[in-house]
């Protein structure tokens, strides 16, 4: 029998969560054509020994997982040229080859607080 720890839990729990808002962010692009950004902060990137690109998002309180750092593969490097780490962006995301990957990427304005973001 295999034993669940707290930690596992919590892994699970935010990718069905994770699932759920890219699966938001699909249905919304599918219904009216206009793309769904999630606004983030830009924590981190690095790249593996295999080549692979990834980036860690401080996810903004209007995701569904508020104020959660998550770890998406990015499509292309250029997409992280000339934003620097703890700049505040804008993404789109999707499911490709069983991660969550990054397609769009770009610096947004910081939200202010009590004030709508667009």
């Amino acid at each position: 029998m295999k034993h669940l720890t707290f930690a596992s839990v919590v892994r699970r729990t935010a990718a069905v969560a994770l699932g759920g808002l890219l699966m938001h962010n699909a249905l919304a692009q599918s219904d009216d054509q206009g793309v769904v950004y999630t606004r983030a902060r830009l924590t981190s990137s690095y790249e593996e020994p295999k080549g692979r690109l990834y980036v860690r998002l401080k996810l903004l309180p209007k995701a569904k997982l508020p104020f959660a750092t998550q770890t998406f593969r990015l499509a292309d490097k250029s997409l992280i040229s000339g934003i620097p780490d703890g700049a505040s962006v804008k993404f789109t995301a999707r499911r490709i080859d069983g991660e969550n990957t990054v397609t769009s990427l770009q610096p947004a304005s910081e939200c202010q607080r009590f004030q709508p973001c667009d």
